[in-house]
């Protein structure tokens, strides 16, 4: 039998690099975004007796003020900085009245980005609601579900016939060449301001589950696209005086940016030039240098997997065991718990599970970070 999964140790483990910014700045500016709430904790308890291990958390992230993913908010704060530097100076903490207050000073700022789909929707919301506009483009085979999700909150949108990363480049193009603001959840020399901000919005997650609990993981398994969002969530972890969890970066062997650059060994983030997932919030094929200096500081392990092992996650979480809750989530959320319970079930991966260290003292968390964003494919999958 083929192995679906492999698993490195990282090789430039230090001392730990994180964000340096005080996270309660975007965390209390969600806090008053109109329908703020945190999302669920839950714990499957069955599932992971089932497996051995002793506890495994998951944040739904699908209940996400009404979007069906997390990148709200990282979308939300960034974009609220960014309108900041277009309003009068000495207006007090940063809110979304105080952004609705200057509604006639922002109504002709337009944010661009280049989006799988998710983060897009999160601008075109974020736009809707600040009052100001959104220009979105999106890599050839989005599903036009995502590009419709979109549209709908009066966004200008389309499928380019690029890749994601070429995609990316483009909508930096048309940003300079129009005077629009580039909101890119990805970084370069040059560009780094806005996306450290989408870091910083997305350690609200994190802010969410230390509030929900006083539980702390031994494990924390992180999905990377750019990085982004690991990188955050990573971070938020290693600034406590607690433990640090084991940090386990996971991908798609077919979108394996870190991995693929790691193995090359010379500590630099490297384009992998053809992309080949079903995983579309992880289809990307260069790290952002922000989440790179980040992840290859304090990652423990660095993990592929096949697309089956995402669709083994949806079918696990849309068909619990009795007495753990259903959670519809996508490919891109579902592929943690579709990794975890193949390492533990699996002999092929018993050498993997003893370098992990997972046993039935371990308490896995990991976010859910989509639900069904392509509902065609998801039912497919699930039905």
């Amino acid at each position: 039998m083929n192995k679906q999964i492999e698993s490195i140790p990282n090789p430039y483990h230090s001392s730990g690099e994180s964000i340096k910014e005080n996270t309660d700045t975007a965390y209390n500016f969600h806090k008053t975004l109109p329908g703020y709430l945190p999302t669920p904790l839950l714990n499957l308890k069955h599932f992971a007796q089932k497996i051995g291990i002793k506890d495994c958390y998951i944040k739904d992230e699908s209940q996400r003020l009404g979007l069906n993913a997390f990148k709200v908010l990282g979308a939300s704060y960034a974009m609220a900085e960014e309108i900041k530097k277009h309003i009068p100076k000495g207006q007090s903490n940063l809110s979304f009245e105080s952004i609705k207050s200057h509604k006639k000073s922002i109504k002709d700022l337009t944010f661009v980005t280049a989006t799988d789909g998710n983060h897009g929707r999160a601008v075109a919301w974020c736009a809707e609601r600040y009052g100001c506009r959104a220009v979105v483009f999106m890599p050839k085979g989005t599903a036009e579900v995502r590009l419709k999700t979109i549209l709908e909150h009066k966004a200008e949108a389309e499928i380019t016939d690029l890749n994601y990363d070429e995609t990316v480049k483009y909508a930096e193009t048309e940003a300079i060449k129009n005077d629009w603001v580039l909101l890119q959840d990805s970084s370069w020399p040059g560009y780094t301001e806005v996306a450290k901000n989408i870091m910083l919005g997305y350690t609200t997650m994190v802010q969410d589950f230390f509030e929900q609990t006083s539980d702390w993981p031994t494990h924390v398994i992180a999905q990377a696209g750019v990085g982004s969002f690991a990188a955050s969530i990573f971070s938020s972890f290693i600034r406590s005086d607690k433990q640090k969890p084991k940090f386990i970066l996971l991908e798609p062997s077919g979108a394996a940016c870190f991995f693929n650059s790691v193995k090359i060994g010379d500590k630099k983030p490297h384009l992998t030039p053809n992309l080949n997932t079903m995983m579309a919030g992880l289809s990307c094929g260069m790290p952002s240098i922000l989440a790179w200096d980040i992840i290859v500081s304090i990652a423990d392990f660095f993990t592929i997997c096949e697309d089956n092992i995402a669709i083994k996650g949806m079918q696990i979480l849309s068909q619990p065991l009795q007495g753990d809750p259903l959670i519809i989530s996508g490919e891109s959320g579902a592929v943690p718990i579709g990794f975890l319970h193949e390492v533990a079930t699996n002999s092929l991966y018993s050498d993997l599970r003893d370098h992990l260290e997972l046993d039935t003292s371990s308490k896995v968390l990991f976010f859910s970070t989509e639900g069904d964003t392509d509902p065609e494919l998801y039912k497919k999958y699930t039905s």
